[in-house]
Parts: C-alpha cells; structure tokens; sequence
C-alpha cells in the first residue's frame, strides 16, 4: 500500500481504469525498478558484508522457511518444500530405475536394537535424543528417535532373507531424522531435517561395492545435471568416516564464501552391521553367510547449497530445472488483448511442461520483479502494449538479468527450453570457476593458515596417512579433511604435516 501511494502521490500515477500517465520505460527503468531494488536491498544484508546474515535474510525473505517455536527446528514454508519435492521427484525417478523400492520404518528405536553395532552407537550417542516416558509411564526400555535407520533396517532384513534367491534388497526411506545439534542454521544443521537413506544388502562384496559407487555417481549427476552445482568426489578418511561403514564415499561441494558441505554419502557397510544383526543366508554352495552392505543418503540441506552457491544479493536464484515455478508472466498494464496474449502463453508453455504462471496482481511491474528475482523465479516474460504493437516479447534471465526481445512468432516453447539449458550451463560455470580460483595448493602449514585466513576454500595438500597429522588441521579454523578425491594429484613426496613419506593427496577445508 505504501508503494502505491508512493508513487501515486509522486509520480501521478492513476490507478485502475486511468493506470499510468507516462510511458513504460521512464517507469521500469527509472523508477519502479529503482524503488523495487532499494526495498529489496533493505531486506538482504550483501552476501559480501556479512554471508551469515545474508544467507539468513534470504531463507526469510524468499519464504522457504520460518523459524518455529521448537528448538532447534524450522518449518518448510510452500516454497521451500516445493523444492524439496522436486529434488524428490530426480531422486526416487532414478532410484527406481536401478531398482530401489520405497520402503517406511519406525520413528523408535529401542535401545538393545541400538546398542548392537558399537562402532555405530558410540559414534551417533552425542546426538541421540531419547524417550523415557509414554503418557504418564515410565518405558521399561527407553527409545531412541531415529538419527539414521541402519539398525531398524538391519532387524527387518534378518527376518526376511534366508537364501541368496532372496538378494539383494535395495530398499530407500523417505522421512525426518533426529540429530540433537547444538549449533543450528536453516537447512544445513536443525535438529530434525528430511533426508532420504538408502539401505542395501547383497550376496558379494563386489556386488555391494558397486552398488556404493554407483549411487555416488546417482548424488552427484542430481548435483551437476540438475543443481548446476560442481561437486568433487571421494573417500572420506578414517576418521571422518560413518560410524559402522567399512569406507565412506562423498559429495564435497563449495560454497560462495569458501565453505565446504558436505552433501551427499555412500557408505559401504561390509559386514559390520549383518554380522551383530545375524543377517545371514545360505550361498550357492549351500553355506551360511553373512550379507553385505551398503547405506546412502543426502538431505535439505541440499536446498542450502543452492541458495549459498547461486545466491546473489537481490535474492534466491534457483537453477531452471529444479525451480518450482520456472517461467513467470508479467503483464504491464490491464489492456485485455495483453492479459490474453499473456493467458495464451502461458497455457502454451504449461502444456508442454514447463511450469510457468502469471502475476496480474495489481503490484507495480517494478515491485513484481523484484518480488520473483527475491524468489529466484529462473525466467520472467514481460509483455505490454507496446510490445503487443511491435509484435515481440522480452525475456529475462534471472542468473544475470540478461533482456532479449523476441518476436511473437517464434517458438516460444523451444525458446524456452533452450534459455533455460544455456542458463543452467552458465550457472555450473560460473560456479566451477569461483571454485577453481578458490582452490589452493599447500606445501606447508604456514600457506595453508594465510590461505584460509584471507579467502578460503579447498586446500590440495599431500598426507601421510596419520590421524595426528590430520587433526593438526584443526588448530587452522576448525578445519578438516573433505575427502581423497579420485582423481589424484602427486603434488609432493612428502606429508605437509610431518614431512615423511605421503600417501594421498586429500582435499581439506572448513565446513558447515
């Protein structure tokens, strides 16, 4: 209301029938648009003052989540969940396709079932929040509200598998987790966060390593092909592997500031859960033995990366094929052969797929594109009376706000699709080489220390293999090893840590 009265009062704008006085480009590029930015700037700290704020300003401001009265916790406002649902829709496309079937298990785990495998409790029990009491009873055995679901699976599977005729299962779970954080932020650390976890069990070793790899390369093609966000993979070590896998394989990603997440994993869990849990089932050579395994998984805070790596300063910029909403129409004026023209595209577009809609509020046209460049909406559509009269069109990309005029007649569906194919190739571009100005070789622990001090990112450094000298990184800023990416680099003989011999080059860095 203020803004129309702003303006209305200011700029003799006349509302309704009588509409505007002056002609659309004194009002989009000098006025509106300026007003909008200078509302929305209000409402977005810059990423490069302070990203922590910014990050924050933009989950509020774009409505993907609220903070709630629950501790620790947040709500998926529509925005956010819908985002969500399509990386949803990727996931279990492609999990059923190699096989994968959707399964559902319980919220409880009591605590015998998961005391089991010690490897795996001792490494969840800091952030295991229990239930003692059910109504006003205590519980003769106290549960534990699922942090990960290996154990329930595990149970399951040894009721159901007697022969190898059986193998494998390969079974996914949608659902919420609880892991009692202490330090919380929107998508990438609350309490409780949505995730999918893959649970598998197999006749051979090989036969599940596989599996392990190829779901990998399944988290990293959702990242690539569809996030527009480069990745590095590799093997976690040792230390920073899942409690209870034999190896853990990951998804390294970086973000604007230089921080690393990890955003996906693929354990291989051998048979350190079928061998406590008696998994076991008779072979072809009619001998009893233990099934292999592995569990995989990534979460919501795959929706932070997205905003903390394609993010600018006026707001969310989701790439074109995850966005909820992928086109938006905006008419500029009431004229009823331009809301037809706009309803007659936009029925077009959605009938071939792509999501597209249009706002007729009675908003400013300056205010609307602020509002969906707030949102990220990936493609506007503008369309006015003089357009109508040159018989064309204007497109705008989100990414980088380029404006194209294009003729009326033209295929507008194709056009789409190919803009939105050449802005995801540009937002996975730009994104690759930030990364690569923000990766840094290190010989020495005095480069690595000026390195993250003055603009951090992935640190390249040789290592012997010891935990000592892993955990020597963390004096640095909390920092810790990422992963042994696959593609190796002997960048030296020696370990940067202690100088004796080395055996990987590892990728370390800070992380949320």
């Amino acid at each position: 209301m203020e803004l129309n009265f702003f303006f209305t009062t200011k700029y003799m704008f006349i509302k309704k029938e009588k509409f505007l006085i002056i002609s659309r480009t004194f009002f989009d590029k000098l006025y509106l648009r300026k007003w909008g930015n200078i509302m929305k700037n209000k409402m977005i700290t810059s990423r490069d003052i302070d990203f922590a704020k910014w990050y924050t300003d933009i989950v509020l401001n774009a409505r993907l989540a609220a903070y709630s009265n629950v501790k620790g916790c947040i709500i998926l406002e529509p925005k956010g969940y819908a985002i969500w649902e399509n990386i949803q829709k990727v996931l279990d496309k492609k999990f059923k396709e190699l096989g994968h079937q959707n399964v559902y298990m319980p919220l409880f785990i009591p605590e015998n079932l998961l005391n089991k495998e010690s490897d795996h409790v001792e490494g969840f029990a800091p952030e295991v929040a229990w239930v003692t009491k059910g109504g006003s009873k205590e519980l003769e055995e106290k549960l534990c509200v699922r942090p990960t679901s290996e154990t329930l699976f595990c149970d399951h599977f040894a009721k159901i598998v007697t022969s190898y005729r059986d193998l494998p299962k390969l079974y996914n779970q949608w659902c919420s987790v609880v892991r009692w954080e202490k330090e919380t932020r929107p998508f990438l650390r609350t309490r409780e966060f949505l995730w999918q976890e893959g649970h598998t069990i197999h006749e051979t070793k090989e036969e599940a390593e596989k599996e392990a790899y190829q779901m990998l390369e399944v988290y990293k093609d959702l990242f690539e092909n569809y996030l527009a966000i480069p990745v590095i993979t590799g093997q976690k070590t040792e230390k920073e592997k899942f409690a209870g896998a034999e190896y853990t394989l990951t998804v390294e990603a970086l973000m604007y500031n230089g921080v690393s997440l990890q955003s996906a994993t693929s354990h291989y869990l051998g048979q350190n859960f079928s061998i406590p849990f008696n998994i076991k089932f008779t072979n072809r050579n009619n001998e009893l033995e233990y099934v292999y395994q592995t569990s995989w998984g990534t979460t919501t805070r795959i929706i932070g990366a997205i905003i903390m790596v394609h993010g600018d300063d006026n707001g969310l910029v989701l790439p074109p094929f995850i966005a909820p909403q992928q086109v938006v129409i905006i008419p500029i004026g009431k004229e009823k052969e331009v809301i037809e023209k706009a309803k007659e595209i936009n029925q077009t577009l959605n009938e071939n797929n792509i999501v597209s809609f249009i706002d007729d509020s009675d908003k400013t046209p300056g205010f609307k594109f602020a509002e969906h460049e707030m949102n990220g909406i990936p493609i506007r559509i503008e369309i006015g009376p003089k357009d109508l009269a040159n018989n064309q069109i204007i497109i705008v990309r989100r990414d980088n706000y380029k404006k194209e005029v294009i003729p009326l007649d033209i295929d507008i569906v194709q056009k789409i699709k190919d803009t939105m194919t050449i802005m995801h190739k540009d937002m996975f571009n730009k994104a690759k080489e930030r990364n690569e100005s923000k990766t840094y070789v290190c010989r020495n622990m005095q480069e690595v220390e000026d390195v993250m001090k003055t603009n951090p990112g992935f640190v390249k450094a040789m290592w012997c293999g010891k935990e000592e000298c892993e955990t020597k990184f963390k004096e640095i800023k909390g920092m810790k090893s990422r992963c042994i990416p696959f593609e190796q680099e002997q960048l030296d003989d020696k370990c940067i840590c202690c100088g004796k011999k080395a055996k990987h080059m590892v990728i370390w860095g800070i992380q949320y």
